[in-house]
């Protein structure tokens, strides 16, 4: 049976509560209230931005959409260089599986030291690092198999270059980031790269793409580059100076091809070289395009330039006679040397026989000025109008400044330096009728632009002396080739060792066009320290020219202007150093 609460007879709650007490409780519960409401205001309008982002942080990702790089190719469309998809590792830190046996797995394939791998994966990022990027599918896939959890793989693209090491120089590479680093792949970095795309989503923890946010923007991709090169001519040009310079033990050696009629270049090759592929080699001196970095002093390939702006001016013909005895010339205590005594010369025989004595006496028929005048028309101490990374300007001090010996030294090419570029440009006045083109490494259908320097029969009559120096009684009889007439001056020098000349170190190279009457290419060659035993033009650059204009003359459809029949090359004639 139960018993009934009288609530009026128990001292608890007969007690009298202050009313003090229950306006508290009730305040206490306002005021709760009232805080989180401010909370809830501050959270979702005063501090709404700090939030979101917080959020953000934590999960919505800026997915970059990478945009495709423009391929480059030759003249003829063949590829120079592509990009193609490959899979790339990247991890969250803080999801990764801890199993050793799976790291160690991993860090194999990879081809990884396991203290790097874990290195990465204990990262101080715990939301996102890379693990390798731009891998081969197949070992992405064996990646996979293993079932790594916290390891997810992204698509990104990768540059081929199918030429390899014979257009390395030319073409360039690019960094991880598809970034161009050197050649045509950092000049024109911005047309080939186009612009990246994004997409904004949001990700749950295992890395999966749970909703789309925002505007998708796609990527653009890069534009197709087409240069003037042909990979046949410039693997044929690299294999044959790559032959040359093995063959005499040299240190280096650069080859330049242009078309003398629209003044592109058809190859630029230097050995050695590097495999544009493969990062991990990428430095030292192999990088640099030496035909366009290097300069030097160009020696005897200056004498037709001395002999064509003396004709130009009207100072000398072709059949002026020039004394050359007894062997040497001495200027205001300096004294200039042949390599023999070739006595009375016509200009013709001075370029034919390389004389230095007969290249000064012609150039003191001009005044300094004049000379200045006419190295610079024809780009001398300038920097070469082609778009093209560490180009260099090589030197031509201000003809105010030249004494007597200087101005002697330099019409057979002592004094001033160039590249081998340069030297090869600055030929384009004779094979041109006397214009100095524009030279391109882009593909151009438009007729070259060129500046006069000399007239079309001086032009003629430098042609005519050029094929001289290239015949049996010149320097350079080992420049013909068969089926072709050419014409070029070969060239020597001791290499330049501080403030003097080494003894025993050459740089060798011959310049020249071909055919003669009709030029369509310019050749330039040059092996840098010959030294297994012969170093000069003649006879280590002049061989490599002749092979390469037969080669490239045939590539182009050029018919022979010469009955081909075996060519009969006379003992050389030493040249002059």
């Amino acid at each position: 049976m139960s018993r009934s609460v009288r609530y009026t007879s128990s001292p608890l709650l007969a007690s009298k509560t202050p009313v003090w007490r229950s306006k508290f409780v009730v305040a206490a519960v306002a005021l709760g209230f009232m805080g989180l409401a401010a909370r809830a205001a501050y959270i979702q309008v005063i501090g709404n931005a700090f939030f979101q982002r917080q959020g953000e942080v934590r999960f919505a990702r800026t997915l970059e959409l990478p945009a495709y790089r423009g391929r480059i190719l030759d003249r003829n469309g063949l590829i120079l260089a592509s990009s193609v998809p490959v899979p790339s590792l990247w991890a969250i830190p803080d999801d990764v599986d801890r199993d050793p046996a799976k790291r160690r797995e991993l860090a194999r394939l990879l081809d990884m030291p396991l203290v790097e791998l874990n290195k990465k994966l204990d990262s101080e990022d715990k939301s996102f690092v890379w693990v390798k990027r731009q891998i081969d599918e197949s070992v992405a896939r064996r990646v996979a198999e293993l079932g790594i959890k916290g390891l997810y793989q992204r698509k990104e693209y990768r540059r081929q270059y199918p030429e390899g090491e014979a257009a390395a120089h030319v073409v360039g590479f690019t960094n991880v980031e598809d970034q161009g680093q050197e050649g045509i792949e950092l000049a024109f970095n911005k047309a080939l790269g186009g612009k990246p795309g994004s997409r904004r989503v949001i990700k749950d923890r295992l890395g999966q793409v749970v909703e789309d946010i925002g505007e998708t923007l796609p990527p653009i991709d890069g534009q197709d580059l087409q240069l003037s090169i042909d990979s046949k001519v410039q693997f044929f040009a690299y294999q044959k100076l790559r032959e040359s310079v093995l063959a005499n033990k040299a240190r280096a050696g650069s080859a330049v091809v242009l078309d003398a009629q629209s003044g592109e270049v058809l190859a630029l090759a230097n050995y050695p070289s590097f495999e544009p592929g493969l990062r991990q080699h990428l430095s030292g001196e192999q990088l640099r395009n030496r035909a366009l970095t290097d300069t030097f002093e160009p020696g005897s390939t200056m004498k037709p330039i001395t002999v064509g702006m003396a004709l130009e001016a009207g100072r000398i013909t072709p059949q002026t006679l020039i004394d050359t005895n007894p062997g040497y010339y001495t200027i205001t205590g300096s004294t200039i040397h042949d390599v023999s005594n070739h006595g009375l010369l016509t200009v013709e025989g001075v370029i034919q026989k390389s004389s230095n004595i007969g290249a000064s006496k012609i150039a003191f028929r001009m005044s300094p000025h004049e000379m200045w005048d006419t190295f610079t028309a024809l780009g001398f101490g300038q920097k070469p109008q082609l778009a093209f990374p560490g180009v260099v300007s090589g030197r031509l001090r201000p003809y105010k400044s030249w004494r007597p010996i200087e101005q002697a030294t330099m019409s057979y090419g002592y004094g001033l330096s160039a590249s081998l570029f340069q030297m090869a440009h600055s030929y384009t006045a004779f094979a041109h009728d006397g214009e100095y083109i524009e030279a391109t490494l882009l593909k151009s259908d438009a007729p070259a632009a060129g500046v006069r320097v000399f007239s079309s029969q001086t032009a003629a009559q430098v042609r005519k002396m050029l094929q001289m120096a290239a015949s049996p009684g010149g320097t350079g009889p080992k420049a013909m080739t068969v089926g072709y007439s050419v014409g070029g001056k070969s060239g020597t020098a001791h290499k330049q060792e501080g403030r003097g000349y080494a003894a025993n170190k050459y740089r060798a190279w011959f310049t020249g066009i071909a055919p003669v009457d009709k030029p369509r290419i310019i050749v330039a060659v040059m092996v840098d320290e010959p030294s297994a035993g012969r170093y000069f033009g003649g006879d280590v650059a002049a061989p490599v020219f002749s092979e390469v204009v037969q080669q490239t003359l045939r590539l182009m459809g050029v018919q022979p202007d010469l009955s081909v029949k075996p060519q009969v090359v006379a003992q050389r004639v030493e040249e002059s150093v």
